[in-house]
This record gives structure tokens, sequence and C-alpha cells, in this order.
């Protein structure tokens, strides 16, 4: 019930007074509908079905003092152009309803979405470090498709239990009796199937798991689909998602079936009832004819209603589960925001709460004059046993290329994430020119880095497009002259289209060494006073390398250059070398100097790769 109530709390916040006038269009038209009923009494004695409409309210009083004066002949055609007016004025509100029905769902679910997506912008990069991609894709699409159905049915349950107590209302100022017994018999119905609404919540719960797997699944199948194809794995995998999607079939049955069992029971009773209700009236209550008529109408429109509301609150109790899982990775989310963004909130609008990401993006970034000092830095992920850093105090001077080595897992991409404010020290501090990196100061940062990773990451959409990610007021000019600086002007040249060329999903139809050439070419285009290469020339051959090289040495006095590598070669005009081991910096200085440590881990590095390349 908190997710329901803090639901509603939303739906309202949101929408505000258009839901009451959703409520008062509810109210008028199920008015109509009744009034629609209640006019088929004079018109069927006008036709001369009834003698008169005695002991019928307003048409005994109202009727008999207006209908002398009324022509005989205009009497039919004028009850039945009553009856159209009437009609005709409950369509068109209808549709009106209907329209303001979707906007108040499409004006929600936007909001939703928009809160949703946000957070995730705002989430701290360590978040991500602990979650499933697919998650995320499964909340935008699958669950917040599953809330915007549920919406859905809430509108429509609303207009049942107005019409329900609008109908019960004037079938109660007809006969109250025969009334109170129907209200009553629906109510019990209600108390015999509330078990099934609590399966319906159950079943949502399981709904929403099954759909988080599959979709994780197929994530991770898509993905990895080369290595699914090299190993053989296609029988494994389909025997998996055969598994997977009996249980989701049996999930959904079950659910269709539940809710069928309770569609027939109401249905069944429906019919028990308007016969009880024909030989109540007639026998024991002695209803007249015209009441008996007008009755039946409505209870026989009435109870499928009752039906109707049953459903839909199934239905909305199953869509609650979905709404609990927006609702958690929403707040997952915020727990982690970004804490450079609270400060740059608070700073402008004095409301921790509200945080203009435009306005972070817009901020100018660092000139870096003297350098980046970490003094006793130490970084330690949540649940590890052992820290990633530990006791870190290196300077890395302006305007130089600095290069960190060391083996696999000896803490290099953590130690740039950590320069780059992604993660936070666990200990000690970073300085830029002096300043202490905090959070006020990460924003400017971070506008402050060109990066560029081992795992290039390009969108699905054209080789300009990809580009101008980085400056989207770059003219052709400047595109090819970053292309040629990162030696991609060639290829570029030579695709169907050049620049408007599509290259496919992150760059498939691009070679490993096309896609990090063109990501370098992306980075360098808004000329970031700070370059960080993280194995950026790993998938490139000897050439290209040499003249990403040879573009490198240009940019040194220009720009901070910051390079991880495994391949020594590709610094060997480093100004300096840090070598990491365990998280520890255990050597410092030029090549040269690295060089001659024979004792050295550097040496030790230098020698194993050349013994690898000279093996044949």
């Amino acid at each position: 019930m908190v997710h329901l109530r803090l639901y509603m709390t939303k739906l309202y916040s949101v929408n505000g007074g258009a839901l009451f006038l959703n409520i008062g269009c509810m109210i008028i038209v199920s008015l109509l509908e009744g009034f629609g009923i209640y006019m088929l009494v004079p018109m069927l004695a006008a036709i001369g079905v009834f003698v008169g409409h005695s002991g019928m309210p307003f048409l005994s009083d109202g009727l008999d003092h207006f209908l002398p004066f009324v022509p005989k002949s205009w009497l039919l055609p004028g009850m039945l152009m009553v009856f159209v007016v009437l009609l005709t004025g409950q369509a068109l509100l209808q549709r009106y309803q209907s329209i303001l029905n979707s906007r108040i769902q499409q004006r929600f679910m936007r909001s939703l979405r928009i809160d949703v997506y946000t957070s995730f912008m705002k989430a701290q990069w360590a978040f991500y470090l602990r979650q499933r991609k697919s998650d995320f894709s499964h909340v935008m699409t699958t669950e917040l498709a599953r809330v915007s159905q549920g919406t859905n049915l809430l509108l429509q349950l609303a207009t049942a239990v107005m019409f329900t107590l609008i109908q019960i209302a004037l079938a109660f100022w007809l006969s109250p009796s025969l009334t109170g017994l129907v209200f009553l018999s629906g109510l019990g119905l209600f108390v015999v199937f509330r078990r099934s609404i609590r399966n319906a919540k159950q079943l949502g719960d399981r709904t929403t798991e099954l759909s988080q797997v599959y979709f994780a699944g197929i994530t991770d199948h898509m993905n990895g689909m080369k290595d699914i194809k090299s190993n053989l794995l296609e029988a494994a995998n389909i025997h998996w998602f055969r598994s997977l999607t009996q249980r989701m079939e049996d999930n959904t049955t079950q659910f269709v079936r539940q809710n069928a069992t309770t569609q027939f029971f109401h249905r069944a009773m429906a019919a028990v009832f308007v016969a009880c209700v024909i030989f109540i009236s007639l026998q024991w209550l002695h209803v007249t004819p015209e009441k008996l008529i007008v009755l039946i109408l409505i209870f026989s429109r009435l109870w499928p209603r009752f039906a109707l509301i049953q459903a839909s609150l199934e239905y909305i109790m199953s869509m609650i589960s979905a709404f609990e899982s927006v609702t958690k990775v929403q707040q997952e989310c915020e727990a982690f925001t970004d804490p450079s963004l609270i400060a740059l909130a608070s700073s402008e609008t004095r409301d921790p709460s509200v945080v203009n990401l435009s306005s972070a993006s817009e901020r100018q970034p660092l000139s870096l004059r003297h350098g980046i000092e970490c003094s006793h830095l130490d970084y330690r992920y949540e649940g590890a046993a052992e820290p990633a850093l530990r006791h870190i105090n290196l300077f890395i001077p302006a305007r130089e290329m600095t290069a960190i080595v060391g083996k696999s897992g000896a803490g290099k991409s953590t130690m740039v994430d950590v320069l780059m404010g992604f993660l936070r020290p666990t200990g000690g501090q970073i300085t830029i020119d002096g300043l202490v990196l905090g959070d006020e100061l990460l924003p400017q940062w971070r506008q402050s880095f060109g990066y560029v990773s081992q795992d290039p990451f390009l969108f699905h959409a054209t080789v300009r497009e990809n580009l101008m990610l980085a400056d989207k007021d770059a003219s052709e000019k400047q595109l090819w002259e970053a292309l040629h600086f990162a030696a991609a002007d060639n290829f570029v040249s030579r695709l169907p289209e050049g620049l408007d060329t599509i290259i496919g999903d992150r760059g498939i139809r691009l070679s490993g060494g096309e896609r990090q050439r063109l990501v370098l070419a992306r980075a360098i285009l808004h000329h970031p006073p700070i370059l960080i290469l993280d194995e950026a020339t790993s998938a490139l051959d000897g050439e290209h390398e040499a003249a990403i090289q040879a573009a490198l040495e240009r940019m040194k006095g220009q720009m901070t250059l910051i390079v991880i590598a495994h391949r020594l070669s590709t610094i060997r005009h480093a100004d300096q070398i840090v070598v990491l081991d365990q998280g520890e910096v255990i050597q410092q200085g030029n090549y040269r100097q690295l060089e001659q440590e024979e004792r050295g881990a550097f040496s030790q590095l230098l020698s194993y790769q050349s013994s690898v390349t000279a093996t044949p």
C-alpha cells in the first residue's frame, strides 16, 4: 500500500487540477447515462407500452404537469429528440474525457521517464560499477510500459467506480430495499475475491523478476554473440531461453486464468441476481412495471461494472510491482547522486534537490598551470578485502606526458578514474594547481578532460554525429583536422559516404583500430587541457601507432597527457613514467632511467615484452 500511495501522490503532483476536471467529466457522463436510461419510461409510455408512470420520481410529479400542454403528435418526437440530445452530449463529453485521460496518462509517464532518466544521469560512476546495465534498460522500457498500462487501467477504474456510485444512487432513488440487496451482494463478491487481488500482486512481482532475467539474458547474449558462436554455446543458450520463456508463459497464463475465473463468477452471479431481482420485485416488493424496467436496465449495466472493477484492481496490483521496481532503482540512484552536482545545485539555487545538469556541462574547463598532485591517496572498492590504491604520492606536471604502467590489476584504470573524479578517494586528497579537488571544483575539472578508453564506444550514427558529440559547433575543417591528428582521415575518406556514413551499433562496421582512432579524434576535437589515453592504442598496428605517437609528441607543451599503456614501446618519449603494483607506486622516472634499473619492475616488464616479441 505504501507504493500505491506513492503512485497516487506522484500522479496528483504531475496532473493536479486535471484529475479533478476528469472526475467532474466522469460525474456528468454517468449522470447523462442515468438520465438516458430514465428517459426510456416516458418514451415507452408515449408509444403505449405503459399506461402511465406512477411511482416514478420526477416523472410523476414533473412531467404530469408539463405533458398536457404538449400536443400528442409532438410527444414521441419530442421524447426521442431529448433522448438523442442526451446521448449525443454524453458521447461528446466521453470523447473529451478520453482525450483528457490520455493527456493525464502521457503527462504522468513523461514526468516519470524524465525523473528516472535524470536520476541515472546524476548517479555517481561507483553506482554503475555494481549494477547491470540491462536492469536500467529494463526499467526504462518494460517496467515503465507496465506502469503506463496500469495508469490507463486506473483511470478506467475511476470511471467505473463513479458510474457505479451514480447508478446505485439512481437505483436507490427508485427502490431502496432492492438496491441495498444488490449493493450488499456486490460487496460480498469483492470480499470473497479479495484474495485474488493479493495473488495478482504476487504474480506481478514474479512478472517483474522474470522480465528482468529475460532482458538481462538477451542483452548478455547479444553482446557476447561472438563468444557464443566460437564456443558452440548455441544449444545451451536455446535451452536456457526455452526454459525461461516457459516460466514466463506459465506465469502469464496463471494470471489470466485467475482473472478469467473471477470474471466468470461475476457474470454468472449477474445472471442469478437479475433473475432474483425480477422475482423479488414482482412477488414480494410489488414494484411497478415501469420501475422494474429501469431497475433491470440499471442492474444489467451495473453488474458488469463490478466485474470490471474487480479485474482492474487485479491488473493494477500487478502493475504496482513494476512501479516498485521503477521507484527502487530511482531511489538507489538518488542515494548515489554525485556530490559535485549537489554542491553545484546548492551554490546556484540553495536547494540541493534541484540539479541543473546543463549548468554543470556549461562550466568553463580549468586551465592547468602547474600540475596535479596526489597526497597519500587511497581507494578501496566497496566490499573489497584489499584497497585498489594505497598511499599514492605523485605529481603530474602540466603540459607534459605522464605514463602509468604496470601488470594487469595493478590499479592503473582505478588511478585514472580517481584522477577524473569518477571515484572519490577513501583517503588522502588530490590538488589541482594547489586547489583541493572537492565537490565544487569537480564540474569544472571534468570539463577539462578528453578521455579515450580501452573499450571505445561509438553510437549507431554517422561519423560526423559521433564526432560532434564533443563539439556541436565544429566546422568541417575542424572535423578533418581532428581525424588527421588521430590518423583516421584516410579510412574515413574511403567510407561510402565519408563523414555521413553510419558506422553501426557501437561502431561494429569498423575495425577495432578504426574505432579507437575515431574516439581519439572525438576526444581532441574540443582541445581539452588534459588528454587521457587508457590503452587507446592497443588495437592499432605499428604504422598507425607510430603516427599517433608522433601526434602526441607535437601536443607536448600544449596539453597535459596521461597515458596508460601495456605496450611499453608506446611511452618511450614520456616525460615521466609511473610504475604501479598492487595499488602502490613502486617506480618513477623517465624511460631511460627506469630501463637502466635492471632489478626494477619496469625492466622486468620490458624484458618480458621483448622476449614475447622476439619469440617466433
